[in-house]
């Protein structure tokens, strides 16, 4: 593609369009109603509706970014909040960018951070990047989605480029940025790599000539940081809509891989659902709020019946059904549930992992770590402590136990099973 340069002025934008004197049409509602549902801001809201009534005029479709740092090679449920905006406005028929940051990926996301991020390197970016929109395709429609990699234009920006970015902003807007204040505050190191994160994001959005960018509330300041340099080059400002950000099974802390407090969009239909089964019956509506397609006059009607005495666990089981039926199908979804019924009455799953290991007779906490069932063997005996393992549906109580040769169904608290074979 052909980048602006930094150092030169792109030619003033086509001006935005005046807001309409007449009431606009009932696509253009529905379009900001789809966009807004959900959402924690949408700015400017003004020039979002002036952006729709210019495309229906003018049958251009909005050009729509997200863009992701692959620092995992997984999504979660978490990444699919925005993902599944980005598909609600894509079946509006606009254009939607999912950018891939493989080169923002190695200065590192300080949003929300109290210390620097170890950048990664190429090697890593490229191997987490392999599987990202393989799995974004199960939300978004691959055939219709736009696929970028901001090194296309980052890369040969070079350090003369670079600076002529920089200058484009200054120090003082930057250390607006909270977790940055926070940190200079506190006399907490701030590299100067991290400076430029917001600026190679904003510049992405240059390049791609976004009309709307979509990111988590932790984005915000990253999200206006573009609008400000396209109205610098010339270019009509994009709008900025945030979606909140989805906590994770535990219901304090955000959904993330490293806390362990995660559903992965790939993971097998029978674990997606017990881990859905497990949140609070409160957070539950905050997953229907962000994860759910049901209409909203549906969720409020599951809201009331909740409300009146209908058992949480049958609202919560409809939402659990309708994510796994979403990443996998619907026979998956109702053979979840039986298993999840079967599972809960003290039944053992249909389909679990098999393993032969050696070292007979092997103590239990050995066994536990080498099957994979727990992390390390102190781990293990506190499972044993708490009464967490079962062996052929038997408590195991005691922390010193051998197994002899044999063959075994092993259970670590209520989700984890395995059929081993002994010698």
């Amino acid at each position: 593609m052909n980048r602006p340069s930094p150092g030169t002025p792109l030619a003033p934008a086509e001006s935005t369009v005046e807001a309409a004197t007449s009431p606009v049409s009932s696509a253009v509602q529905n379009a900001l109603a789809v966009a807004k549902r959900g959402a924690d801001e949408l700015l400017i809201e003004s020039d979002f509706v002036r952006k729709l009534v210019r495309a229906e005029a003018t049958g251009t479709p909005l050009r729509i970014k997200l863009g992701l740092d692959p620092t995992a090679p997984d999504l979660h449920l978490g990444h699919t909040v925005v993902l599944n905006k980005m598909r609600q406005l894509q079946d509006l028929g606009h254009t939607v960018i999912f950018l891939i940051g493989d080169f923002t990926s190695m200065i590192g996301d300080p949003s929300g951070r109290n210390i620097t991020r170890p950048p990664l390197t190429r090697e890593q970016i490229t191997e987490n990047a392999k599987t990202y929109f393989a799995q974004a395709s199960l939300v978004l429609d691959a055939q219709r989605t736009e696929i970028r990699y901001n090194s296309e234009w980052s890369d040969p920006l070079g350090a003369r480029g670079m600076i002529e970015l920089s200058a484009r902003y200054t120090v003082a807007r930057i250390l607006e940025r909270e977790d940055f204040t926070r940190r200079y505050k506190a006399g907490t190191p701030i590299s100067m790599h991290e400076l430029l994160y917001p600026l190679m994001q904003g510049y992405d959005s240059v390049a791609l000539k976004s009309d709307l960018e979509l990111g988590g509330t932790d984005q915000k300041f990253n999200l206006l940081v573009g609008r400000e340099l396209q109205k610098d080059y010339g270019q009509e400002p994009q709008c900025v809509l945030t979606m909140p950000l989805l906590e994770g099974l535990d219901g304090v802390e955000k959904m993330s891989k490293s806390k362990g407090n995660y559903v992965g969009i790939t993971e097998p239909a029978n674990t997606m659902f017990g881990k859905l089964m497990s949140i609070s019956d409160t957070m539950m509506w905050r997953y229907y709020d962000l994860l759910s397609m049901r209409p909203l006059e549906e969720i409020a009607q599951l809201k009331q019946e909740g409300a009146t005495g209908r058992n949480p666990r049958e609202i919560k089981v409809l939402l659990a059904q309708e994510i796994v039926q979403r990443f996998h199908n619907r026979k998956a979804a109702e053979e979840a549930v039986a298993d999840f019924d079967n599972r809960a009455r003290g039944g053992i799953p249909d389909n679990i992992p098999e393993m032969s290991l050696t070292g007979a007779p092997l103590g239990i906490g050995r066994l536990l770590k080498q099957a994979g069932l727990c992390s390390s063997t102190s781990d293990a005996l506190r499972m044993v402590e708490q009464n967490a393992v079962r062996i052929d549906g038997e408590a195991v109580l005691d922390k010193a136990l051998k197994l002899e040769p044999g063959q075994f169904v092993v259970q670590v608290g209520k989700r984890k099973f395995a059929r081993i074979s002994l010698t």
